[in-house]
């Protein structure tokens, strides 16, 4: 579906809340979590898991967890795939998640 550029500047728009709260951390002390979002793991749901956990974050007003979004993680069988990175600790990657089992992950880390 092809999308207009009325409708890249909506999701643009629609977007920017999102935008400042992942960008408004202090990375040091931040949860991390990273949805791979190549084209394999979108079409294996990862939009869904992304939009779930920044869901989450914004209506809980989570302070010191960021959410963003990369390219393929490598294992397109095992997607959506997501990274989470506590400070202090080793990442923990989590394989064909789903957007409540995501939303799980973070109210676990959220404690």
């Amino acid at each position: 579906m092809k999308k207009s550029i009325a409708d890249i500047m909506a999701i643009r728009e629609s977007m920017q809340s999102q935008i400042i709260l992942r960008d408004n951390v202090d990375a040091e002390k931040e949860i991390h979590i990273i949805v791979g979002m190549g084209t394999c793991g979108i079409n294996a749901g990862a939009r869904e898991v992304f939009n779930a956990l920044v869901d989450y974050v914004e209506e809980h007003e989570l302070k010191g967890v960021r959410v963003t979004r990369t390219g393929c993680l490598g294992d397109c069988d095992d997607e959506p795939m997501i990274e989470v990175h506590v400070p202090g600790k080793e990442k923990e990657i989590y394989k064909k998640v789903t957007a409540e089992q995501a939303v799980e992950i973070i109210k676990k880390l959220a404690k």
